[in-house]
């Protein structure tokens, strides 16, 4: 075993896997084994049973194979290596990632594993496992050469006993929760080739034991937690890294000048921490290096290093918000094989040079600069460009018109220049066209068509000069479509319900007239539904509630009338706040995470009066919104809007309300912001409202309401006059008038007086940003590997894992 543990790493993998392809005599696996596989198995299938999670039907057909009467060197996932000598074989791995990727299991499940002590190889990777990780059936398994136990839910700190096992070549605990600083005891597994803490809560400095005492290591991935100080200064003694990723910590400091060691160094991730300092030109001359990652920090490129001649042949780069200024670097053409460039967040001038657009890079990220002219023809002629933000320069001029004829983009986003003219019609026929945001510039005329096989789920043409009537030209895959800010005129198409899985709709501020689009109600995806700012009619379909799935509804500033149907206080996903998913495996949410950055282009925007608050479009999904201000409502508030519990935002300000303030209005446990003010309500202030422990934004007036104003912790932090300002009789200590002796306000109040209120908030952005369930659209790029902004991993049954940044 001595001889075994001293091979490397690739090579003991190679001499592991050899062993199943050769001729072995008919040894079966010792009983204890067996017992123990068994044991774990009824563990597992009996918590997920308990739990009633979807997970049993997947482990029992991985697990099919293990029973009683078969050998358990023949099961599926089981490995084995035979003994000629003992006459026998030992279970030396245990291939068991991905039985649980959606439920829950404790991680006590485990305890049988810990009996087969011959094992060597341990992949247990994304199976949900939460709880400690139990250290001491780990102590156990002193043979262990690969431990995988990445993407679960692993908590507490990393048990000492991990640092026990000096076999030890591969360690991955990615993608947990674990706390608490990184051990100086990780130096003792001289032998790790990969470590692998990526995705926790660990914090502290990078102990000095990993630089001076993991000599073997060629990967080492710290990136996604809290680490702090700075990078040791000793980090290049590493001299056999290939990869070395720090990403996203709070990192901070030069980058130390001993990297230059490190010849073998392929991908440097050091974005996102609060490093400093000049980016030091020898990094170029890292002959090996491929990827090369320093954006998000507050490193400056030395604009002198115009004629810098770079040793290395790099495939990714990012340099965003770096202070690079000038022209693109010109030196950037001779690297030919660039698959991502990121100069994003910086002082580029001048224009879209020629050799750039025919570089073919891949993922090409250039916003937030101030270059300016038109975009060169040959950047849409390559089917290798996959990605191109360009968001937030200066650019103009026209879009060629065949630039959907030979471009495979993915993503384009173009949003904030002053390209003009029309859209191209042959942007349509871009197949693999998943996002496409040219909102707030300064195109015209009419849209082009896509097909209804389109794979388009999220279209921006926002904040633009686009006219005619509404089109319902787009691909029955459309998640999202913002046309908000044009010139659209005319009632809306009636087949705009053929977009079934259509989940944000957004038409403000055009021209659209005629009665409220009742067959909308059938689209019962609509999360968002904004329609503000038009000149629609008539009254509010009573199948409003039908939007089961609706979580924000603006119809401010158009003609409706008439009642506000009782309806409304049916929509599903405004009775409680929605949680996030908690079943989708924890690596969809780091690829969330990291879109979410680009993708979403806007915040949502809430004016109050003259303020301005930016709800997060990463977090819209915890939030309900209701605007019906400025419109001609008539009647009582119905009381059953009492019943949105999750709702934070209600305007009704602005209409002919009468009657009273709905009682159960002191349900709205997660309201902050009511408005509804300039109505004819009257009445007292339901002494309920002293429940509103969120309400932080409120305005009443203008209104015919009486009495004494409710007292509250909350309430009395409420003491701006406006806010009751223009009414008959109120008084209060938030107005600092006294209330004459009274009779307590009756606790019955007629139903049919309770029915009327909310606020008043409008979106002023292009774009809301984009809904939870893009993931299910996009995902599959992550799995096919477009995006290498986010580090991922492709696991194969026994062999280490396949990295790309």
């Amino acid at each position: 075993m001595a001889c075994l543990m001293s091979l490397p790493f690739a090579a003991y993998l190679i001499f592991f896997f050899t062993l199943n392809l050769m001729p072995m005599p008919c040894f079966s696996c010792p009983q204890e084994h067996k017992e123990a596989l068994l044991e774990f198995k009824t563990s597992l299938t009996e918590n997920l049973l308990a739990a009633n999670s979807t997970d049993e039907t997947t482990v029992t057909e991985l697990l099919e194979s293990w029973n009683s009467s078969s050998d358990c060197c023949q099961w599926n996932l089981v490995t084995c290596h035979s003994h000629a000598a003992s006459a026998s074989k030992h279970i030396t791995g245990l291939e068991i990632s991905y039985l649980v990727p959606n439920g829950s299991v404790p991680s006590d499940v485990l305890a049988p594993l810990f009996q087969i002590t011959t094992l060597m190889l341990l992949n247990i990777a994304s199976n949900s496992m939460q709880g400690e990780i139990p250290g001491a059936g780990f102590a156990n398994l002193t043979k262990l050469v690969y431990l995988d136990m990445g993407e679960n839910r692993f908590n507490g700190y990393i048990p000492p006993q991990l640092f026990q096992l000096r076999y030890l070549e591969y360690l991955d605990l990615s993608g947990n929760f674990i706390q608490g600083e990184i051990p100086a005891e990780v130096g003792n597994l001289t032998e790790l080739r990969k470590l692998s803490l990526r995705q926790n809560k660990l914090s502290g400095r990078i102990p000095l034991s990993v630089v001076s005492q993991l000599r073997e290591l060629q990967v080492l991935d710290l990136q996604d937690n809290s680490l702090s100080m700075e990078i040791p200064a000793e980090i290049g003694n590493l001299v056999n890294i290939s990869t070395l990723s720090f990403s996203n910590n709070n990192l901070s400091g030069g980058i130390p000048q001993s990297i230059q060691k490190m010849s073998k160094l392929e991908t440097l991730a050091l974005d996102k921490n609060i490093l400093n300092g000049d980016i030091p030109a020898w990094l170029f001359e890292l002959k090996e290096l491929k990827n090369l990652h320093l954006g998000g920090n507050k490193l400056r490129w030395n604009n002198t290093n115009v004629t810098i001649a770079p040793k290395c042949i790099l495939s990714q780069l990012s340099l965003r918000s770096c202070d690079v200024g000038g022209p693109i670097p010109i030196w950037l053409s001779n690297q030919t094989r660039l698959n991502l460039l990121d100069l994003s967040e910086n002082r580029l001038e001048g224009a879209f040079p020629l050799w750039l657009a025919k570089l073919q890079v891949g993922i090409l990220f250039l916003s937030d600069n101030k270059l300016t002219g038109s975009l060169p023809p040959p950047l849409f002629q390559t089917p290798s460009l996959q990605v191109l933000k360009l968001s937030r320069n200066n650019f103009s001029g026209k879009l060629p018109e065949d630039m959907g004829e030979k471009c495979a983009v993915i993503i384009l986003m173009l949003s904030e220049n002053n390209f003009s003219g029309p859209v191209p019609k042959s942007i349509a026929n871009i197949y693999r066209l998943l996002l496409l945001n040219l909102s707030r510039n300064n195109f015209s005329g009419e849209l082009p068509i896509f097909k209804p096989d389109a794979l388009l789920a999220f279209v921006d043409f926002s904040s633009n000069k686009l006219s005619g009537k509404v089109p319902a030209t787009f691909g029955l895959n459309t998640l999202m479509l913002s046309l908000g800010q044009n010139e659209f005129s005319g009632q809306l198409p009636k087949n705009l319900s053929n977009l079934s899985q259509l989940e944000h709709l957004d038409l403000h501020d055009n021209n659209i007239t005629g009665d409220f689009p009742t067959f909308l109600t059938q689209i019962s995806s609509l999360q968002v539904l904004n329609l503000r700012n038009n000149s629609i009619r008539g009254s509010i379909s009573g199948d409003l509630s039908n939007l089961s799935s609706l979580r924000i509804l603006d119809l401010s500033n158009n003609l409706l009338s008439r009642n506000i149907p009782p309806s409304v206080g049916n929509l599903i996903a405004m009775i409680e706040t929605p949680d996030v998913p908690t079943n989708l495996p924890d690596v969809i949410f780091s690829f969330l995470d990291a879109f979410f950055s680009f993708l979403v282009e806007y915040d949502l925007i809430v004016n109050w009066k003259k303020s301005k608050q930016g709800l997060s479009s990463h977090n819209l999904d915890i939030y309900s919104l209701i605007d019906l201000s400025k419109n001609q409502f008539s009647g009582n508030i119905p009381s059953s809007l009492g019943r949105l519990k999750g709702l934070k935002l209600l305007n009704i300000s602005s209409n002919e309300l009468s009657g009273s303030i709905p009682l159960a209005f002191g349900d709205l446990k997660s309201l902050e912001t009511l408005d509804l003010s300039h109505n004819n309500l009257s009445g007292q202030i339901p002494q309920t409202f002293a429940k509103l422990e969120e309400l932080n934004t409120l305005d009443l007036s203008n209104n015919k309401l009486v009495g004494h104003i409710p007292e509250s912790p909350q309430m009395d932090t409420l003491i701006d006059p406006n806010i009751y300002a223009n009414n008959s009789g109120l008084c209060g200590v938030q107005i600092q008038l006294h209330c004459p002796e009274e009779h307590p306000p009756s606790a019955k109040t007629d139903e049919s007086d309770e029915k009327k209120d909310t606020w008043w908030f409008s979106w002023a952005t292009a774009g809301i940003g984009f809904p939870f369930g893009f993931f299910s659209v996009v995902a599959s790029m992550y799995v096919v590997g477009y995006f290498s902004t986010v580090a991922t991993r492709t696991r194969r049954r026994g062999s280490q894992c396949v990295w790309q940044r």
